[in-house]
């Protein structure tokens, strides 16, 4: 081994912001229901969220996650893809991707203008809800087998356990889950496919 990471391994989001053209909305609409289609079908495709643009609001945004680099790669060169976004092209204005590896994406910081942020209340309460449960299974399950251990080192592997769960498992399932509650306030439409 060199040393070095693959960082096309890592899961990826794609921040993806349109705006349809006006009067041209309708058709926007129904070729974004066709785009969803085939992101469902694309290797590695993950999820798909659209923000559909509040009052005073007119971008479009999608946020499309892979389960690596390469997959997104893959998919924005595709010929699906391709033939998508040039139905489009008289019908928006051209995109504007930003690519967030790994990570990055649950860490927005609030204000950020790629996405509006749900209130803290929801996100703390959607936190709590998937730690509690964890934080539980691993009490009840590995710490019984690791009685002599001190605790900051069970506590570490409760960490080491925990913290992979809620990145890739718990927290995109349940903000998919809930994205329609996550929104509530903020006025916007979101959908899931």
């Amino acid at each position: 081994m060199s040393g070095t990471t693959d960082d096309t391994a890592d899961p990826v989001t794609l921040v993806v912001r349109r705006r349809p053209r006006a009067g041209h909305e309708r058709e926007f609409e129904a070729r974004l229901q066709d785009l969803l289609g085939h992101l469902r079908r694309a290797p590695g495709h993950r999820a798909t969220n659209v923000v559909r643009p509040s009052q005073g609001q007119q971008d479009y945004t999608l946020v499309v996650q892979f389960d690596s680099a390469q997959q997104a790669a893959d998919w924005e060169a595709s010929p699906e893809r391709s033939a998508w976004a040039e139905q489009l092209t008289p019908l928006s204005s051209p995109p504007r991707v930003q690519r967030q590896p790994g990570l990055e994406y649950w860490f927005t910081p609030p204000g950020s203008p790629t996405l509006a942020q749900p209130p803290r209340w929801k996100m703390a309460l959607l936190t709590l809800l998937m730690i509690y449960p964890l934080s539980l299974a691993f009490a009840a399950l590995i710490s019984p087998e690791l009685p002599d251990w001190p605790l900051p080192l069970r506590t570490l592997l409760s960490s080491l356990l925990i913290v992979p769960m809620m990145t890739w498992v718990s927290m995109p399932g349940i903000t998919r889950l809930c994205a329609g509650w996550l929104s509530a306030d903020r006025g916007e439409e979101t959908r899931v496919p």
